[in-house]
């Protein structure tokens, strides 16, 4: 998937977060600038998050609440060189709560305790503001995300509208109805 611009990846990262029921964890891949905390922006959004998201680089890790109870927290591990001492075992327990979206930039040194169950999604700048997006599902409930996020409608749209720029962000999205929300 290519990215236009930062409103575009705010635009993808609403429809994933209004996707998310909770309980998924996300691996976010990209060199400094790519767009990775432009993204959690756009997730929080689609999780109902009301505050100001910011790059957790210098704290490690911020917390928000959603809708429906649901929290998102946001690890960047940038900074941490060799192991992540107690902050891996804080990753572990909270990627294990069903109301907790977990992101992880920079997820290197905590990637020895990450569920192998969750959607990586690498970024790569492929020129000034365009990003290159590759989604990797790891196990079956980020293959049901992936899944679900490729059977919307909007997904299709969005898709669309990388060429000619017409979805709006503060389009509300209905997640479609699946049978089972499978994928194969």
């Amino acid at each position: 998937m290519r990215i236009k611009n930062e409103q575009q990846m705010q635009q993808f990262g609403n429809l994933l977060g209004q996707l998310m029921q909770g309980g998924e964890v996300l691996e976010l891949i990209g060199d400094v600038g790519a767009g990775k905390t432009t993204l959690t922006k756009g997730l929080a959004l689609g999780l109902g998050v009301q505050q100001p998201v910011q790059s957790p680089t210098f704290t490690i890790s911020r917390l928000y609440t959603g809708r429906d109870e649901l929290q998102l927290a946001h690890y960047d591990f940038y900074r941490l060189a060799g192991e992540a001492g107690i902050m891996a075992q804080e990753v572990i327990e909270v990627s294990q709560q069903p109301n907790t979206v977990t992101v992880i930039e920079w997820a290197g040194v905590v990637d020895q305790v990450l569920p192998a169950d969750r959607l990586r999604i690498q970024l790569v700048a492929t020129g000034e503001s365009i990003r290159s997006l590759q989604l990797q599902a790891g196990g079956q409930r980020s293959q049901v995300l992936l899944g679900r996020l490729q059977a919307h409608q909007t997904y299709a749209a969005l898709t669309k509208a990388l060429d000619d720029d017409v979805i709006s962000t503060t389009e509300t999205l209905k997640t479609p109805k699946t049978s089972g929300d499978t994928v194969s």
